[in-house]
């Protein structure tokens, strides 16, 4: 401002030099004419005179008012200026920000933060524009633009409102109604429940399982003489199907546990007790195979105190039924204690409203598509209703019982196949009705954004742990190098690099440790299962089992070209391969591997898990010698120690390998260079012989009492030591 100023100043007065050197050469005129217009005008001549004075002013006026403008635009821009920077400063960031988005939190291009983030020690090159930054790397940033950085939640956690359905509030007690009990039948495996379930409902249910084990979860509706109705859910006793037996507990009003008397209380008898318990249900206890000579019911009684089980003969509430499901007997009494049992329960219902209710099972059927079996808790539902269920929705097209008849309506306790799901939801998942497709689909939505943002989450947790481990890595590998100078470095550095196996060779090796699987089931429940299992899996240092998909429904082409991509197996649970798969499968290679029975396709599994496994060598003995003598013989000019042996049992084959054995440790273990019986040499030694023979090593000293063992190295394949627990 000061040199502009100056710059007007000298403008200013070389302007006003020039006039009055002008009027210095005007002047000598003006004298001669001066008392002509004295006279006459002499405010003009007055004015004249006054020029070179007034000029000044002028002057003085004109720099002042230009110091003033100046100074005002100057503290103008730079307020502009303080105001622009001031709201420019300030970056709004959060963990785990990628790439793209903190260069537009920043107003500026990706090139630039690629830019900032050279010659630090993260790797450019494996950077995209959808990569999340560590917290370290967001700073660097931030700190190289020269702004300020801002922390703030997930940007997402501001932007959307919750939009999901829920239960209603409780409903007038005025307005229930009686309902039907819902009770499940559990217990051990293979202690009767599906026959004592068959008898009541006068079907072949058990003669169609495989193996007459329940493999999933079914719901019915019982109707008695009486008129009453039960709706029974039967659930697995596999040691397999703990899953199951939980969501039965949960959806339930009675478990009727059923006790073998020849078997007593058996591992999932306590599991199924502990279910009831979480519950909160109460039980009524049924004792099967009554019928069998010399078994003891009281007996399971007694071992029922030990788990807070206490029958009515004992003091306690938990009415106990002897019963025979083989024979039916007793079965109508036991079907009257669960009856009085709801009774005193007073079980009611609200029939009115929006549907509530969960799901039992689901599964895809060829020609009708998903297929749910629920159990409706509130509410009557009927045909062309919408229902959410977890991340899916149906339009109710066709409801069916459990003998696959159509029905219109069903109301609550009732079990019900529900046919118009757009995808296959969970069993277990909650049942609501909502008043449209748009609001089903907003929900669905709301859902899966959710389930999003608790997976961001994780990985957020799973980037901040990989980044303290790699800092952590850093911190040693520089305490490590820490004294060391760059020769010295580069030397370890380079040595380390030559430790490491080649690339493909590694890659052949890790290939061959990973057995990638695709699991099929005809079931949600199943695949459910078989994926429980699979978490229980505890032998990744031996092979890594990858799971690559699973799913619902017969094997397709597409599990097919999965598998050959990832030179994985197919397993099948409960499902179909067609022809024309099957031939394909073979075409590419492909193993598809169909079991109707739980364990079956578990021990599967542990095979092939097995063959994986490289083969181990055990050491198979041919013979045994014990020292009787050590001695030397001369070969040329150095002597070679002989020992004097006896065989013991077995015999001693020169060709194969040997050990030798002194106070029970292995000393040494090759081959013999010789092998002799008294001066000749044999490839032989039997049973009782004597022999002399001598080592490949010749340090090693023979002494009295030492034993050779002549043994065959054998390849034996390696068992998987992966126990699922069954």
């Amino acid at each position: 401002m000061n040199q502009k100023i100056l710059k007007l100043e000298n403008l200013l007065r070389f302007h006003a030099l020039c006039r009055q050197l002008h009027g210095l050469g005007q002047r000598r005129t003006l004298a001669e004419w001066r008392h002509v217009f004295s006279s006459a005008y002499p405010v003009w001549t007055a004015q004249l005179y006054a020029r070179p004075w007034q000029t000044d002013v002028f002057i003085g006026a004109a720099l002042s008012q230009y110091r003033l403008l100046v100074t005002r635009k100057e503290e103008r821009s730079r307020k502009s200026q303080l105001s622009s920077t001031k709201s420019r400063k300030e970056v709004e960031v959060w963990i785990g920000i990628t790439v793209e988005e903190l260069a537009k939190a920043m107003e500026k291009d990706i090139d630039y933060v690629y830019e900032a983030l050279m010659n630090t020690a993260i790797d450019i090159d494996s950077l995209e524009a959808d990569s999340h930054l560590d917290e370290i790397w967001i700073k660097e940033v931030i700190k190289k633009a020269g702004l300020k950085l801002k922390w703030s939640k997930l940007k997402q956690d501001k932007v959307r409102e919750n939009k999901d359905a829920v239960r209603r509030p409780q409903a007038d007690p005025a307005l229930l109604t009686p309902r039907s009990p819902v009770v499940t039948i559990m217990g051990h495996v293979d202690h009767g429940k599906t026959t004592l379930l068959d008898k009541l409902r006068k079907t072949q249910v058990a003669a169609m399982e495989a193996g007459g084990i329940t493999q999933h979860i079914g719901a019915f509706l019982v109707s008695l003489p009486s008129g009453e109705k039960i709706t029974f859910l039967d659930t697995p006793g596999h040691a397999a199907f703990s899953a199951m037996r939980a969501r039965g507990a949960q959806v339930t009003d009675i478990v009727i546990l059923v006790v073998a008397a020849d078997d007593g209380v058996m591992k999932q008898t306590v599991e199924s007790i502990q279910h009831a318990k979480d519950a909160q249900v109460p039980i009524v206890l049924a004792i099967n195979k009554c019928d069998k000579a010399e078994v003891d019911p009281e007996k399971v009684k007694k071992e029922l105190l030990a788990y807070d089980v206490v029958c009515e003969d004992y003091g306690g509430d938990v009415q106990a039924v002897h019963v025979s499901a083989l024979t039916g007997d007793n079965l109508m009494a036991l079907a009257e204690a669960t009856i009085a049992l709801a009774e005193m329960l007073e079980l009611k219902a609200d029939p009115n409203g929006p549907v509530e209710g969960t799901v039992i099972e689901s599964f895809t059927d060829k020609g009708r598509g998903p297929v749910t079996t629920a159990i409706i808790q509130r509410g009557t539902l009927r045909k062309g209703s919408i229902l959410v269920a977890g991340k899916s929705w149906a339009k109710v097209r066709l409801m069916f019982d459990e003998n696959g008849k159509i029905i219109n309506e069903a109301s609550p306790s009732m079990p019900v196949g529900i046919i118009g799901w757009r995808d296959l939801p969970s069993a277990g998942d909650e049942i609501l009705e909502v008043e449209s497709e748009p609001r089903a689909r907003e929900v669905v939505d709301w859902r899966k954004y959710e389930q999003e943002q608790e997976k961001n989450k994780e990985d957020l947790k799973m980037i901040e742990e990989k980044r303290r481990e790699h800092q952590e890595a850093h911190r040693k590998a520089r305490e490590k190098y820490g004294t060391l100078n760059w020769k010295e470095r580069s030397f370890i550095k380079y040595q380390e690099k030559r430790e490491q196996p080649l690339k493909p060779k590694e890659k052949r090796e890790r290939d061959s440790h990973i057995l990638p699987i695709i699991i099929k089931g005809d079931v949600d429940g199943s695949v459910e299962t078989i994926l429980n299992i699979m978490d229980t899996y505890d032998a990744s240092h031996e092979c890594e089992l990858e799971l690559v998909h699973f799913g619902v429904g017969d094997i397709t082409e597409t599990d097919v070209n999965l598998a050959e991509t990832f030179h994985g197996v197919i397993y099948g649970f409960n499902v179909n391969a067609g022809n024309v798969i099957q031939q394909s499968a073979a075409k590419k290679g492909v193993k598809i591997k169909l079991h109707k029975i739980i364990y079956r396709l578990i021990e599967d599994l542990q095979e092939e898990l097995s063959s994986r496994l490289p083969c181990t060598v055990k050491e198979h003995p041919i013979g045994e010698a014990s020292i009787l003598a050590t001695f030397s013989v001369a070969e040329g000019k150095k002597k070679v120690p002989v020992a004097g042996c006896r065989v013991q049992k077995g015999q001693l084959e020169k060709q194969k390998k040997f050990k030798l054995i002194r106070n029970g440790h292995v000393i040494w273990k090759g081959s013999l260079t010789s092998l002799k019986h008294h001066k000749d040499d044999i490839s032989v030694i039997k049973t009782g012989m004597d022999c002399g023979l001598s080592l490949d090593e010749e340090k090693i000293e023979f002494k009295v009492g030492d034993a050779i063992i002549c043994y065959e190295e054998k390849e034996v394949l390696a068992k998987t030591s992966w126990d699922p627990g069954f």
